[in-house]
């Protein structure tokens, strides 16, 4: 699957209204995780009908809380999996974690809460936290998990982090989190791709002028195993032209992955055989 992307609709019903359904049509992904679908089944499927009309094919966990949350993966395939949740039982129906098999990569969309400092909100976004940092450390395998992370991970990845070092998203723990995110082997491709720069910014609060000035967060992100981070070629947020053409206050974020490489092996030929007669196999690196 040579492209896949990440984007938070802001509640799917409204988005496809105002441009999600377009995007769809229009983009070179082969694999689409969206995040606060606020919507059941049902609602987000009447609501991308016209794009599975079109051959998308949907998997999608709703959240238990109406209007909240929500996680889907859209994909030009149908998976040979899916599996909701990463086997927390307190966030088992929170509609936050959502993935699917494909051939010999596993794909998940995940939504982390916003959190609110010194808060109880925050108190679950830190057991979330836990949870899932717990399984994404002990899996297996080729892996891409993307999402909406509501975690700025350094300066670099937000306008205002001088008045932010308090806030929710830049806070110490959180940020320690994607360290240990990395350490243990997981690659954010968005910076390997970009490194030393600010952003790319992926959300912008519709509040004030942060849209036209940049002033954006860079919390929506693509991690993956080392393999498949070695084959990432490009990244690119998808910021639209103006602020009137916005369908979510966050940007889709797109990762252009090359295909597998095969490396060939040679097979000596068997002894008397005619000289070059050696036999060129390919098989998987």
């Amino acid at each position: 699957m040579p492209y896949i992307s990440t984007v938070n609709v802001n509640g799917v019903r409204a988005a496809a209204g105002k441009g999600l359904l377009a995007w769809l049509a229009a983009t070179e992904a082969d694999v689409v995780c969206v995040q606060e679908t606020r919507a059941t089944d049902e609602q987000v499927r009447a609501a991308l009908a016209p794009a599975l009309d079109a051959g998308w094919q949907l998997s999608h966990a709703e959240p238990e809380s109406k209007g909240r949350a929500g996680v889907g993966i859209l994909s030009r395939r149908t998976p040979r999996a899916v599996r909701v949740g990463f086997g927390s039982s307190e966030f088992a129906a929170a509609g936050r974690y959502l993935e699917a098999d494909f051939d010999d990569v596993t794909v998940a969309s995940v939504y982390v809460h916003s959190g609110d400092a010194g808060t109880v909100r925050q108190d679950e976004k830190y057991r979330f936290m836990a949870e899932l940092g717990a399984y994404l450390t002990a899996r297996t395998g080729d892996f891409v998990v993307a999402g909406d992370w509501n975690i700025a991970h350094t300066e670099r990845d937000l306008k205002n982090w001088k008045g932010n070092l308090k806030s929710a998203g830049f806070l110490p723990q959180e940020r320690a989190w994607i360290d240990e995110l990395l350490a243990a082997g997981y690659v954010d491709v968005v910076r390997h791709l970009h490194p030393g720069v600010d952003g790319p910014y992926s959300w912008w609060s519709y509040r004030g002028r942060a849209f036209d000035n940049d002033t954006g967060w860079r919390i929506d992100a693509v991690y993956t195993t080392a393999d498949i981070a070695s084959r990432a070629v490009s990244a690119r947020v998808e910021r639209a032209a103006t602020y009137a053409e916005r369908w979510s206050d966050h940007a889709p974020v797109t990762v252009e992955f090359a295909e597998k490489a095969y490396e060939p092996v040679v097979i000596p030929a068997p002894t008397g055989a005619v000289p070059g007669a050696e036999t060129v196999c390919v098989q998987p690196g």
